[in-house]
């Protein structure tokens, strides 16, 4: 599968997960609305019908007071005699015409006379009842207004009433959330405040105004706040946060497989070009070592004995050039099952480098650089393995050496010193092609190989800087490496002094 396509997936998903959080967040961002504003209803209603609920029960208390002074000062209503009607006269409305007609028939005139005066005494009477009791009602009334509008506010509430009266409203709208009030009079004085009040969950909150049909000096203000308003409100949402959850637990679970494809995929095209320069360099070693073994072999081609000790050479060279390639394999595969085992012993760190400074020199006269060297490290003594710690040095040499601009004279430095009295530091410097930053953060990889370009001379594994670091980890030491490009590169060694 080619990258590009990889790359779409990825994209593809993430776009499509990324749209799914959105719409579960756009949800329950729809849902916290909605919850909220129905709250909010519920709790207006609650404050009106609370508010009605405390004047009803003050009108109720006064005209109770009212009524029982009334009483106290006249008994009740006792309506005279002639009120009733004796037993044997039945009132007209309650008789048929038929029957009405046929028992005043039957009586005499004084007889009818009579029952009509006491009809008559009986609606005057009722009709003086009734304007004498809508008089007292309209006392009432107007005691209940007057003592109403002679007391202050403060006088008038009882907190115990409109903590009641809240309750009952709030419960009766479906609200049973634990809340606090502060009551406050028209002008912002602060008249009672609940026991249990606290600061916690103040905003929002909702306000009513109380006895608004009262003068302005006698009307007050209740600040109502719920200190949980904000989980029940949010806790709608408690239902899509879990599939948030998952899809975000998908979302990474995604990328890390998409990653994981991108890497083996990478790592399978780093072995296929193992192979390649795999075969590459052994076959450049063997085929030299086969010609010179035919000349060897060839009889009828005079060889003197300086034929022949070029011809050992030869093969000698190329097959210590052989062997170490194979080693180098053979050590990283070590190194993956961690069977290595380091032969510690304290070395000069400044005589090794030098000796091998001294041996990579000519290769490097030869091409026309240079190779300069300051070995400025007062305390040179480390433990380390002699052998790889040789390998360490010959490996970034080379490393500098193949990765030369054309044209350019190579330049390498090579600098020793101490570090706070606890460390012995090496950097080798170049002034090469440089490294890209991409390139920086993967050059220890085994079998990568920085891209060349169009240049095809230059040959490895890609094992020699992973060798490398796998060393210096080993001597429990750092390697950092600087370059820019077309500039040059740098690498630091530090590794921890003998002590």
């Amino acid at each position: 599968m080619k990258r590009s396509y990889i790359w779409l997936i990825c994209i593809v998903v993430c776009i499509a997960f990324v749209s799914l959080l959105y719409l579960q967040g756009s949800y329950a961002k729809e849902m916290i609305r909605m919850r909220q504003e129905q709250f909010d209803e519920n709790v207006w209603r609650s404050l009106d019908q609370a508010s009605r609920e405390l004047e009803k029960a003050e009108t109720l208390r006064y005209l109770q007071e009212v009524l029982n002074e009334h009483e106290a000062e006249n008994d009740r209503i006792v309506l005279p005699d002639s009120f009733r009607i004796a037993d044997h006269i039945l009132p007209l409305d309650t008789l048929s015409p038929g029957i009405a007609g046929m028992s005043l028939g039957s009586l005499t005139m004084s007889k009818y006379n009579k029952v009509a005066e006491t009809i008559s005494n009986l609606q005057r009477q009722a009709r003086e009842a009734y304007i004498y009791e809508q008089g007292v009602l309209d006392e009432v009334i107007f005691a209940v207004m007057y003592r109403a509008s002679k007391q202050r506010f403060q006088d008038r509430l009882n907190p115990a009433v409109l903590d009641g009266c809240l309750r009952t409203a709030l419960q009766a709208n479906g609200i049973t959330l634990p809340f606090h009030f502060i009551v406050y009079t028209s002008d912002g004085r602060e008249v009672y405040r609940c026991e249990d009040y606290t600061e916690e969950g103040k905003d929002p909150s909702y306000q009513q105004t109380l006895f608004r049909s009262d003068p302005m000096g006698q009307m007050g203000t209740v600040v109502i706040h719920f200190p949980d308003q904000k989980q029940f409100i949010r806790g709608v949402a408690s239902y899509v946060a879990p599939a948030m959850g998952f899809t975000i637990i998908l979302l990474i679970t995604s990328l890390i497989t998409i990653y994981l494809v991108v890497r083996q995929k990478r790592i399978s095209e780093m072995k296929k070009d193992f192979v390649h320069n795999m075969t590459h360099e052994f076959k450049t070693p063997i085929s030299t070592i086969s010609i010179a073994a035919q000349m060897l072999a060839d009889k009828s081609v005079n060889k003197s004995e300086e034929t022949y000790e070029r011809l050992g050479s030869v093969i000698t060279s190329e097959t210590r050039r052989l062997r170490f390639q194979v080693e180098k394999v053979l050590q990283m595969s070590l190194f993956d099952n961690n069977n290595i085992a380091l032969k510690l012993q304290e070395l000069d760190a400044n005589e090794i480098i030098e000796n091998v400074v001294d041996t990579f020199s000519l290769k490097v006269t030869q091409s026309g650089g240079t190779l300069d060297m300051r070995l400025e490290a007062y305390n040179p003594f480390i433990n380390a393995d002699e052998m790889h710690f040789t390998n360490i040095i010959f490996n970034l040499l080379d490393n500098a050496f193949k990765y030369r601009r054309e044209g350019t004279p190579l330049a390498i430095q090579v600098h020793t010193y101490n570090q706070n009295e606890t460390h012995f530091c090496i950097s080798i410097s170049d002034n090469g092609i440089g490294i890209q930053k991409d390139d920086l953060k993967r050059i220890f990889d085994k079998f990568y190989r920085v891209h060349t370009g169009d240049r095809h001379n230059v040959k490895g594994f890609g094992l020699g800087l992973a060798y490398v670091q796998k060393m210096v980890e080993l001597h429990h030491g750092i390697i950092k490496v600087t370059s820019e490009l077309d500039k040059g590169t740098k690498f630091t060694i530090t590794i921890p002094l003998s002590l």
